[in-house]
């Protein structure tokens, strides 16, 4: 029996901003989550944020998490940048508000109590995980430029 959560995650976005979608595959003991989602007007790195916060909401409490991205801002963010940014009042090193203030408040929220280890996978370099996240964030983004809504 596998004792941990291993999440893959990416975004995209078409054009930046744009029509955007976000995925991310959750494996628990063999039993996969595929969690996706779009939005129509949003930025890529709002959608590569959204996937990791959706996926490790999708994960009980107590379960330790592996998290792959191909995105340095949500893992620098994540591991780095949070806890400055919380005791500034959410204002990054040069005085200006933080991007995205609301995912971060977000992602930060889910975190707590966690034990999470974040790993950077290389985007579009054959990563058979990774290529498949790209592959159904796409998919969403995609299906936002036509016009659907949010699933």
């Amino acid at each position: 029996m596998n004792n941990q959560a291993i999440i893959f995650t990416d975004g995209a976005c078409l054009g930046n901003p744009g029509p955007g979608g976000y995925a991310a595959v959750v494996t628990i003991a063999g039993h996969e989550q595929i969690i996706v989602g779009r939005d129509r007007s949003t930025t890529n790195n709002k959608m590569e944020m959204t996937a990791a916060i959706k996926a490790l909401e999708a994960v009980p409490q107590d379960l330790p998490i592996v998290i792959h991205s191909d995105s340095q801002y949500v893992i620098k963010g994540a591991t780095e940048w949070l806890r400055g940014w919380k005791a500034k009042g959410w204002r990054k090193a040069d005085g200006r508000p933080v991007m995205n203030q609301d995912l971060w408040m977000k992602m930060d929220a889910v975190m707590v109590g966690r034990k999470i280890t974040w790993k950077w996978v290389k985007g579009h370099a054959g990563h058979p995980e990774n290529e498949r996240v790209d592959q159904l964030a796409n998919w969403e983004a995609v299906r936002a430029s036509a016009g659907s809504s949010d699933s």
